[in-house]
C-alpha cells in the first residue's frame, strides 16, 4: 500500500487531517515516510544543504563553536552536537577544523539526533573513527556542557496553518475531493496563541507545535554551559503559505506525491528567540553576514589560489550561494543561545527587547 492510499482510507475513517498530521505521516511514517526510506540530498536526491555546498560552511561554524568552547574555559569533556546530520558533512568539516585548536576535539564527544535509519548508516560512515552516539530527540542528549548545531532542523517540524476570519480563525486541513487529496478550511474557532496576530481577513498564519518544546530543551542544556547555533530559512514572525514540496530539485505541490517529496515550512525567528528562556538569545543574524563576520572570503580567498579553471568557477559560486543576498545570505538567519551573562557565539549581536 502507498503512503497516499493509507492517507485516503485514515480520511475516510476519521476525517480530515491538520497539515501537522499530514507532514508527520509523511516525513516520518516508520515503513513509507519520506526520511525513514533514502538519504535524500545531493545531486541524486531532491535538495541539497548548505554544507554540501561547500567545505567552508562547515568550517566557520567549526571555528565559531571553538571559539565559544574557548571563552567558557574549555570544559572536557563535552557534547558537540547536531540535530538533523544530513549524511555527517557538516561534523566532518567541524571536526576537520577543529583540530586547528588544541584540546578541541579530544574533548568532544560526538553525538548525534537523528530519526532515520537510512541516514544513519551513512552518517556512521562519513564520520568513521568518531564514534558518534545516535539519539532520536533532543531530550536524550548526556548531560553535558553541549556545543550544538542545528541547520535546516526546525524547517522540517510538522506546522498547522490558520487562516484570520474576524475575530477567529479557520485551521487549513488536508481532506478528500473526488478521490484525490486537497486542502480545505475547518469552521471558525479561536486560537488563543495567535492573539498577538493583528492581520487582515484572510491572512494564513503558521504555527509550529512541537518547536517551543525542541528550543526549550536545547535552552535548558545550554544554560549549563555551551552554544547552540540555530540556522535556517524563515522570517521574524513570517506569514502566508510557505509550505513547499521538493522533489528531484524542483518543487512540487506539497499535496502530489506524499512520502515521496521533502515537506518544509519557514521557520518562524520570534516563536525561536521567545521560547529560549533560560538561555540568552541572540538577535537574528542573516546567514550571509553570519558567514562573512567569521570570516568566509578569506578562507575562500585562500582555498581559490590552488584552483584553476571549472574548479574555480564552482568554488566562486558555491562562495556566493552561501553569502549572497539574492541566495542564501538573507532568506537563511541564524539565532545563537548561550549561558546568560557567557560572550555570545561571533558573527552574531545581541538581542533588543522582545516586547
Amino acid at each position: 500500500m502507498s503512503l497516499r492510499d493509507l492517507l485516503l482510507g485514515r480520511i475516510a475513517t476519521t476525517g480530515p487531517l491538520t497539515v501537522a498530521d499530514y507532514m508527520a505521516d509523511c516525513l516520518l511514517h516508520p515503513t513509507l515516510g519520506y526520511y525513514t526510506t533514502r538519504d535524500p540530498l545531493g545531486a541524486k536526491g531532491d535538495f541539497v544543504t548548505a554544507p554540501e555546498i561547500s567545505q567552508m560552511f562547515g568550517e566557520m561554524l567549526g571555528l565559531c563553536l571553538a571559539q565559544s568552547w574557548m571563552d567558557q574555559g574549555r570544559p572536557d569533556p563535552f557534547a558537540l552536537v547536531e540535530l538533523g546530520p544530513g549524511r555527517g558533512t557538516l561534523m566532518a568539516d567541524m571536526l576537520r577544523v577543529g583540530r586547528a585548536v588544541p584540546g578541541f576535539v579530544e574533548a568532544a564527544r560526538i553525538h548525534l539526533v537523528e530519526a532515520s535509519p537510512a541516514l544513519r548508516a551513512v552518517q556512521g560512515r562519513t564520520l568513521t573513527g568518531h564514534s558518534p552516539t545516535w539519539h532520536q530527540t533532543v531530550d536524550d542528549l548526556p548531560d553535558l556542557p553541549t556545543f550544538l548545531v542545528a541547520n535546516e532542523f526546525l524547517d522540517a517540524l510538522p506546522i498547522r496553518q490558520y487562516v484570520r476570519d474576524g475575530a477567529a480563525w479557520r485551521e487549513r486541513l488536508v481532506t478528500v475531493q473526488d478521490g484525490a487529496l486537497t486542502f480545505a478550511l475547518a469552521p471558525p474557532m479561536p486560537v488563543p496563541e495567535l492573539a498577538h496576530h493583528d492581520v487582515p481577513d484572510g491572512t494564513m498564519v503558521e504555527r509550529c507545535p512541537a518547536l517551543p518544546g525542541v528550543v526549550q530543551s536545547i535552552a535548558g542544556r545550554i544554560e549549563q554551559g555551551g552554544v547552540a547555533l540555530i540556522i535556517d530559512y524563515g522570517h521574524w514572525r513570517s506569514q502566508g503559505d510557505t509550505l513547499q514540496a521538493l522533489r528531484d530539485h524542483t518543487p512540487e505541490d506539497p499535496l502530489t506525491t506524499p512520502g515521496g517529496a521533502d515537506l518544509t515550512a519557514h521557520v518562524d525567528f520570534e516563536a525561536v528567540a521567545r521560547a529560549s528562556g533560560p538561555a540568552q538569545a541572540s538577535a537574528m543574524t542573516r546567514q550571509g553576514v553570519f558567514l562573512e563576520r567569521l570570516g568566509i572570503t578569506a578562507r575562500a580567498q585562500a582555498l581559490a589560489r590552488g584552483l584553476t579553471g571549472d574548479a574555480l568557477a564552482a568554488h566562486v559560486a558555491a562562495h556566493r550561494r552561501l553569502t549572497h543576498p539574492a541566495e542564501m545570505g538573507d532568506l537563511f538567519k541564524v539565532i545563537a543561545l548561550a549561558p546568560p551573562g557567557a560572550p555570545l557565539p561571533p558573527g552574531v549581536d545581541a538581542m533588543g527587547d522582545l516586547t
